[in-house]
């Protein structure tokens, strides 16, 4: 296993001494050395992070430009072995056998991959390699956790995976819901997994039991139930004219996923490893082996042939082909019997739904990348805080399209957010707030003191000068002191909930003794 180390840092060109972190969803996934040792890590909040921080660098995810950059990493790891298999930007993997015989052992053969990629990089980041019987194993050696942190190289004897693997605690499975429950009945270790029977575990938890078993007994993560895929399997075709932009193989690529998902279903098959072959004009030629931990889904397929694609043709002058795509093929390299999938209790995905999707890919191969975008639940004290727009590129529609949403009254994040407004949320959030006049029974301005208090009652909401409307019941207010730190950005505020005798309820603030109407309820 290839790993290079915080590499969507590196990918974004941040130094690695600046501190900096990687966002999605508003919260961090990836962080450089120099955020980390200002206690900035991954699953903060944007605000959070900054709090800690102030000036941290904050990157949007790009998994597109993140599979750009390792183009180039990819092609120095070639030199070793054309059997690369791409499990995500920044991570790779091999068959050690032919290699480590060609090259004189595995570590002579780590050392020698470590010394190609380090010219790749030439300074820009570090890499580690980790060798091991089974890929769960090598993915941690890689990591670096269990040995000097200066040695790029770790080499798990034969048939020693169980026992490397024992001390590492059950959150490198990387299953939260699941390892917080093996945690909270005392299983802290791998090796405290792998001493107990599948049976049980399986009896408790399902299939995903049997695989954190498996991966803490150093076993693949799935038995060793693959086949090799019957050839009329493979999805071609031929592109006229030839596509020399990304988003115009990848709506092709869409076609071709649905096309490849649909006949594996029709089998009873799931893929695991698909090879992604795109062929030019002129005869040049790129294939790639991508795998994922479960099924790919025609979501995940078809990201794989847009981050593929996108460090091809996108790559620099020593990468990029010389003309168009003429010819772009899916080919499963190794298929499992489907075991079906957990779907959520009021059902799973809809024909509408796939639909929805399929329209989703259609719109964006016409505009280009990144002119879909799609809401993502965040956190935040304001209501226009609460829903992110993303590109759709970067967002597993179909894996969406099965999670349950919070329910009445539950907080769409974890992060307590002091001074959030309490559920439910506006229905309507106005993107430029109106300005408003409060005042009380006796027509005086309704203001809040420094201390968090409200003079007077609120009686009365008017706009533009207007006679305005009786407030019938208020709630607040919930002061906000936000941005402490910056003095450009810094500001104070108070909110407020009123029902008027309308019939409507609002949501008000007041800051520096101005009110405005910030949004409605329905």
């Amino acid at each position: 296993m290839v790993h290079c180390l915080d590499w969507p840092v590196v990918a974004a060109g941040v130094p690695l001494d600046e501190p900096a972190a990687v966002l999605h969803a508003n919260r961090v996934v990836a962080t450089s050395p120099a955020a980390r040792a200002v206690a900035v890590h991954r699953g903060l909040r944007r605000r959070e992070a900054q709090a800690r921080c102030p000036s941290l660098i904050v990157l949007d995810h790009d998994p597109v430009g993140e599979a750009r950059a390792f183009e180039p990493v990819l092609l120095g790891v070639e030199a070793v072995t054309p059997r690369i298999e791409v499990t995500r930007p920044g991570r790779c993997a091999f068959p050690t056998r032919g290699p480590s015989r060609y090259f004189g052992g595995d570590t002579a053969l780590a050392h020698r991959v470590v010394d190609l990629v380090a010219q790749v990089l030439d300074g820009r980041g570090e890499v580690r390699v980790g060798v091991a019987d089974s890929p769960f194993a090598a993915a941690l050696a890689a990591r670096g956790d269990r040995h000097d942190r200066d040695d790029r190289v770790t080499v798990v004897p034969s048939g020693g995976d169980a026992d490397y693997l024992a001390p590492f605690p059950v959150a490198a499975l990387d299953r939260p819901d699941l390892t917080d429950v093996l945690v909270r009945l005392g299983l802290r270790t791998l090796g405290a997994v792998a001493s107990l029977p599948v049976g049980d575990l399986m009896a408790r938890f399902g299939w995903e039991g049997e695989r954190a078993h498996r991966l803490a007994a150093g076993c693949d993560d799935r038995p060793p139930a693959t086949r090799r895929p019957p050839p009329d399997l493979e999805a071609r075709i031929e592109l006229d004219p030839p596509a020399d932009r990304v988003d115009q193989a990848a709506f092709v690529a869409k076609r071709l996923a649905d096309q490849l998902h649909d006949e594996l279903e029709r089998r009873g098959l799931a893929c695991t490893r698909v090879a992604v072959v795109a062929e030019t004009e002129h005869g040049e030629r790129r294939e790639r082996l991508w795998r994922h931990e479960g099924a790919l889904s025609v979501a995940a397929i078809a990201d794989r042939v847009r981050w593929q694609l996108a460090g091809w043709l996108q790559g620099g002058t020593a990468v990029r082909p010389t003309s168009g795509v003429a010819v772009l093929a899916l080919v499963p390299d190794e298929v499992v019997p489907a075991t079906g999938r957990q779907l959520g209790f009021w059902g799973g995905q809809t024909e509408a739904a796939e639909r929805a999707i399929r329209a989703l890919a259609r719109v964006q191969g016409i505009l280009g990348s990144g002119s879909v975008t799609v809401p993502e639940q965040a956190g935040g004290r304001h209501p226009g805080e609460l829903v992110d727009l993303v590109p759709a590129e970067t967002v597993d529609l179909a894996l969406r399209g099965s999670r349950t949403p919070p329910g009445p009254g539950e907080a769409p994040t974890a992060a307590p957010w002091p001074g959030r407004l309490p559920p439910p949320s506006p229905a309507v959030v106005l993107v430029d707030p109106v300005p408003v006049t409060v005042v009380d029974r006796l027509g005086e301005p309704v203001g809040v003191s420094g201390r968090g208090l409200v003079t007077a009652a609120p009686a009365r909401l008017s706009r533009d000068g207007g006679s305005g409307v009786t407030i019938d019941s208020w709630a607040g207010p919930w002061p906000v002191d936000e941005h402490w730190w910056d003095a450009d950005a810094h500001h104070r505020q108070a909110r407020f909930q009123v029902v008027t005798d309308d019939g409507r309820a609002h949501l008000l603030v007041v800051e520096s003794g101005r009110w405005w109407l910030e949004a409605t309820y329905d």
